[in-house]
C-alpha cells in the first residue's frame, strides 16, 4: 500500500520558501504521493452548514496544477496527485496540455484525480454546464487519453469536436492515470467502470458505508468487464486529535480491504504551525512505516 500525504492547502500559506522545505521534508520521509484540494473560486458565506462551510473565501486553495510545477522541480521522486481537480468545470483540451506539461516535466510523475464537484456557483463563474457534469466527465476523460496517446485525434463526441488535432509534447505516461473521486454511489460506480482508480470520500473512515462502496466500485468494474486488480483505490486518514494506535489501525484496515494508496490528511487538525504538521506526519511513519 502506498502511503502519501495531503498538502494542507489551507494552512501552508503562501511563502514559496515554506512550500519548498514542507515538500521536500515529505519526500525525505519517505511519503510517496503528494495530494491536493482544488476549488478555483469560494464564496463569502458558507453554503450550508455542514462540511461545505469549510469552502469559504476564508481558507485558502492554491491551484493544483501550477502548485505541483512548482513542486516537480524541488522534488526527485514524489508522485504528484491532483484529489480532486473538478473537470467538468475546465476546457478538457486545455486540461489534456496542462497534465501533459506537468507528467512530461516532472518525469511521469503525475496521477489525474478529478471529479465532478458540487458548488453549481464555481461552474456559473467559468461557464461551464453544472447539470451534465456527469455525463460530460466521462467525455471528456475520453478525449483527454487519445490525446495523450496519440500525434493526431479526430474526435466526434456529444461535447467534443476534434478534426486531426493533437498536442505537442506528449506525456511520459501515455496516458497519464486518471482516478475519479466519488462520495456517492453514481460516481463511484463511474470510477469502477472507467477509471484507473477511486479516491474515495475522506471524511468516510472504514466501516460498513466504506465496505458499500468498495462493493460498487467493484461490482461497476467487473460489470464493465475489467480486471478489479488492475484498478487503484485510495482511502484517507484523517489525523484530527487522536493517536498514532489508532491511525496504524485504520490504516491496516484499509489494507485489508483492499486499498492500494492512503493519504495522511493532517489539515484542520487545530495544529499551529507547518513544524507542527510536519512534527505528526513523521510521527504518523514512524508508527506505520507501510
Amino acid at each position: 500500500m502506498q502511503i502519501g500525504i495531503s498538502i494542507p492547502t489551507t494552512e501552508i500559506g503562501t511563502d514559496p520558501v515554506a512550500i519548498r522545505d514542507f515538500a521536500q521534508a515529505i519526500e525525505e520521509m519517505g511519503y510517496e504521493h503528494l495530494t491536493l484540494i482544488d476549488h478555483v473560486l469560494q464564496q463569502g458565506t458558507a453554503v450550508a452548514d455542514d462540511w461545505r462551510a469549510f469552502y469559504t473565501r476564508e481558507n485558502m486553495f492554491h491551484e493544483p496544477l501550477i502548485f505541483f510545477a512548482y513542486i516537480a522541480a524541488l522534488t526527485k521522486k514524489i508522485q504528484l496527485t491532483t484529489a480532486i481537480l473538478i473537470l467538468p468545470q475546465r476546457q478538457t483540451a486545455v486540461v489534456a496540455k496542462q497534465a501533459a506539461e506537468l507528467d512530461l516535466l516532472s518525469g511521469g510523475r503525475l496521477r489525474l484525480g478529478v471529479g465532478i464537484g458540487w458548488n453549481k456557483m464555481e461552474f456559473e463563474a467559468l461557464h461551464e454546464d453544472f447539470h451534465n457534469r456527469g455525463k460530460r466527465v466521462e467525455e471528456q476523460i475520453d478525449v483527454m487519453r487519445q490525446l495523450w496517446t496519440n500525434e493526431l485525434v479526430t474526435y466526434d463526441g456529444q461535447w467534443h469536436k476534434i478534426e486531426d488535432a493533437g498536442i505537442n509534447p506528449l506525456p511520459v505516461q501515455r496516458p497519464i492515470p486518471v482516478w475519479i473521486g466519488g462520495f456517492v454511489e453514481p460516481a463511484i460506480a463511474r470510477a469502477g467502470r472507467i477509471a484507473d482508480g477511486l479516491l474515495t470520500n475522506p471524511r468516510v473512515g472504514p466501516g460498513d458505508e466504506a465496505n458499500r462502496h468498495r462493493e460498487v466500485f467493484c461490482e461497476a468494474a467487473i460489470k464493465a468487464g475489467r480486471d478489479i486488480k488492475t484498478l487503484g483505490y485510495e482511502a484517507t486518514i484523517l489525523t484530527e486529535d487522536r493517536g498514532p494506535q489508532a491511525w496504524a489501525a485504520d490504516a491496516d484496515t484499509w489494507k485489508q480491504m483492499g486499498a492500494t494508496h492512503l493519504t495522511v490528511r493532517t489539515m484542520a487538525s487545530g495544529l499551529g504551525s507547518m513544524d507542527a504538521h510536519l512534527e505528526q506526519l513523521s510521527k504518523f511513519k514512524e508508527n506505520y512505516p507501510g
